[in-house]
């Protein structure tokens, strides 16, 4: 059954696969045959045989890849059920809950006003936002009551990006510090009424590391939506439709998801099949109120890999250049310096041996990690089940959809990356 809804929902595009003279519109890409860009037909076959599983297990709905290589996509398929109680297909064109792929275009849409000299790294936050600089730092005595201290240096919009400016999300299981639980969750974000609602809560509260010491997972990244709005006089995604989503024609990503575009919004299985309880996503179940750069973005898969693209690009594509290849070389490179706590791993277990850049984890060594891959690869995911990787090393970008928005959407970013290195051939 799965099957055939697979093979009908992608009808067009194994046509295209299998002839060079489709034109290239009709996919984010262009296309390549498997060998040419060093992949085997066997192994990408296996990726089939993987999500076809998945789903008949009742483990996800369904899903949607794609793979790029040296530009071109070799793989882009949709799996399963866009809606599995109406028995709906998915289609390639599905929208997904981004969630935290967000931080990345947020980074992006960041950095571009870092190129045009209006926001410095080492700018600090409290010139856009005053409040932040009387935060105090909770520091946990012996007997586990908390004492605060004041910083003991500013934190800076460097530190926004890369998750080093003390603040974290509510209630991260891996936050050692019990001032996260006053913190608003990730959940109740885009439900607040706007971000200035969202600085003033927490500018209220202490910070739960000393600025630029810790790298620990947070709500920064929705700071940094604050104060690109700040200054460029516009919303979050009004900035990010004019330097990213029109010019690389990213016609489905948004905020905000409009009446004719609600039919191709992916749904979850009713209950999470681990736990048994409800599942929902909200940022494709309602209208959100503030558009925050942290998690709150909906788009396609298509969308995204030609947003990866642009990246692995140094920057531009099809002519539009986003940002200059020395600013995504700056982006992707490792920002943890050897003061600095690396955490990564607490939120992808995974990836042990990585960084983080501005935006994006780093790969900074091929082994440690759980996942085969390269110095240099970077990445981030999505709570919702999404995920982005790339790597310079094999010009490679895969992007993938599931919508699995409980603790199986990690099993999923492992394994896609074994089932893509394990298909190539060079």
């Amino acid at each position: 059954m799965n099957h055939s809804i697979r093979l009908l929902a992608l009808a067009s595009v194994v046509t295209a696969f299998a002839a060079p003279t489709v034109h290239a519109e009709s996919t984010p890409l262009p296309i390549a045959a498997a060998r040419g860009v060093g992949f085997s037909e066997t192994g990408l076959g296996r990726i089939d045989s993987f999500f076809e599983r998945e789903i008949a297990q009742n483990r996800i709905p369904g899903a949607v890849v794609a793979i790029a290589r040296e530009g071109k996509l070799v793989y882009y398929k949709s799996f399963g059920y866009l809606d599995k109680d109406q028995g709906k297909p998915m289609p390639l064109n599905a929208i997904f809950g981004l969630a935290s792929m967000t931080k990345i275009m947020t980074a992006v849409g960041a950095l571009s006003l870092t190129q045009e000299g209006r926001l410095p790294l080492q700018s600090r936050l409290s010139q856009y936002f005053p409040d932040f600089g009387s935060m105090k730092v909770a520091v946990q005595n012996a007997d586990g009551s908390e004492r605060y201290e004041a910083q003991k240096r500013p934190i800076y919009v460097h530190d926004l990006f890369r998750h080093t400016a003390g603040l974290t999300y509510g209630g991260r299981p891996d936050s050692g510090s019990p001032a996260s639980k006053l913190y608003p969750s990730a959940a109740s974000l885009p439900m607040m009424d706007s971000a200035a609602e969202f600085i003033e809560k927490i500018t209220q509260l202490p910070l739960v590391y000393q600025p630029g010491t810790i790298f620990e997972y947070s709500e920064a990244m929705d700071v940094l939506g604050a104060v690109i709005e700040k200054i460029s006089g516009k919303t979050l995604g009004g900035h990010l439709s004019q330097v990213i989503w029109q010019p690389l024609g990213m016609k489905d990503t948004s905020f905000h998801i409009s009446v004719d575009k609600r039919d191709r919004v992916a749904q979850p299985l009713k209950l999470d099949p681990l736990t048994g309880k409800p599942q929902r996503i909200q940022t494709t179940a309602e209208d959100v109120h503030f558009e925050c750069g942290g998690a709150c973005a909906v788009g396609t898969i298509g969308d995204f890999v030609r947003f990866g693209q642009m990246l692995m690009n140094g920057g531009s594509l099809d002519g539009h250049q986003i940002l200059s290849p020395a600013m995504v070389r700056l982006m992707t490179s490792n920002h943890l310096g050897k003061d600095i706590v690396n955490r990564v791993a607490n939120v992808e277990p995974h990836r042990d041996g990585y960084g983080f850049g501005l935006g994006v984890a780093v790969r900074m060594e091929p082994g440690l990690a759980a996942v085969p891959g390269n110095a240099g690869e970077y990445t981030w995911n999505g709570a919702y089940g999404t995920g982005f990787f790339a790597d310079p090393h094999e010009k490679l970008v895969v992007v993938f959809g599931t919508v699995a928005p409980g603790e199986l959407r990690k099993y999923y970013r492992e394994q896609v990356q074994d089932l893509v290195y394990g298909a190539m051939t060079r």
